[in-house]
């Protein structure tokens, strides 16, 4: 199988690492807006580096792997898809709520196959979580408690998107409590502290945020997250039911001390760098079930409509943050394509 990969940035990499290593895959194609990028990123692998995007979709590829900046994601997407490719794509797929819709529509009329990048479907501790609550072990849910908090800013490179925090980062966290509960979200009611003066995006868009969201049951979910967690990067969800309480992303990684006197010592020193050091094996798993599929040995694992749920959603919850009001995301099944 002859895979295109458009990125050679932090995650573009991790694929050209995952791709290069699968048994299925008998050469990787490398492109990047900086020629010297792939062409770095090709020769670590024994794979084939290309000048542009151009000339790699004229080649005679199975499939096409997507890791750009967000702003360029939704044409490659769209390219793939009126070229009869399957695409696997890291959320979100573009910029904003009607892109993703506008590149859904387009996959939907080649009937190609689209796969969106949510890796935490694919972590351990989320799928264990998921079982967990499905299997009846926690009883009525009633509370869910989110949080991904970053170490540092993101990566600068790429132009600014408002809701970025939101946008970029918050909706894996969105999709996760979606995914795990199995409950849609109806409400949202999200607030936001002011960015760090060091340019760019951040002066106007907030680095630290915090949601209350509604799930259709009734439960509750907060969900917060940070650019500026100098313990490490950490990332958890609590959820809390009527006979137990477990936790995900709780383990000797979590940067989080106790000062109570009895508890042991603190262990941040330990903690994750980054998310790709937390999420490395979902973002291979992730990849894997993207070959299944494409040997029609799986259905997709996640289309493009769920990346389009957690869009709304986000959308919503920087709406409600700029209005200070509750605001209720629009159903999926109410957008058409």
């Amino acid at each position: 199988m002859r895979i295109g990969l458009v990125g050679a940035g932090r995650t573009g990499t991790l694929h050209a690492r995952t791709l290069s290593a699968h048994p299925e895959v008998t050469e990787l194609v490398v492109a990047d807006a900086d020629p010297m990028r792939a062409v770095e990123a090709a020769a670590a692998l024994d794979a084939t580096p290309v000048p542009g995007v151009r000339e790699l979709l004229e080649l005679d590829i199975h499939a096409l792997v997507v890791a750009t900046a967000p702003e360029a994601q939704a044409g490659l997407l769209t390219a793939a898809a009126r070229r009869g490719l399957p695409a696997f794509c890291e959320t979100p797929l573009a910029p904003d709520a009607e892109g993703t819709r506008e590149v859904l529509a387009e996959v939907a009329a080649a009937g190609t196959l689209l796969q969106a990048g949510f890796p935490r479907r694919f972590d351990a501790g989320h799928a264990a979580a998921r079982d967990a609550v499905r299997s009846g072990r926690l009883g009525r849910l009633h509370t869910v408690r989110a949080l991904t908090s970053a170490p540092t800013p993101p990566f600068t490179g790429h132009a600014p998107c408002p809701g970025g925090l939101f946008r970029h980062c918050l909706v894996h966290d969105i999709d996760a409590v979606r995914w795990v509960t199995g409950r849609e979200i109806v409400s949202v009611y999200a607030t936001g502290a002011p960015g760090g003066a060091d340019g760019g995006e951040r002066e106007t868009q907030p680095d630290t945020v915090a949601t209350l969201l509604t799930l259709d049951d009734g439960g509750l979910c907060t969900l917060t997250g940070t650019r500026r967690n100098g313990a490490g990067y950490d990332m958890r969800m609590e959820l809390a039911g009527e006979r137990d309480q477990i936790a995900v992303g709780l383990d000797v990684h979590t940067p989080l001390s106790s000062v109570e006197p009895a508890a042991p010592p603190g262990v941040a020193e330990r903690a994750w760098p980054g998310f790709l050091d937390r999420f490395g094996p979902a973002y291979e798993a992730q990849l894997a079930a993207f070959v299944r599929a494409l040997r029609g040995q799986i259905p997709n694992p996640c289309d493009g409509r769920q990346a389009l749920a957690a869009v709304l959603v986000a959308e919503s919850c920087e709406r409600s943050r700029l209005t200070g009001a509750p605001v209720r995301p629009a159903a999926l099944d109410s957008v058409p394509l």
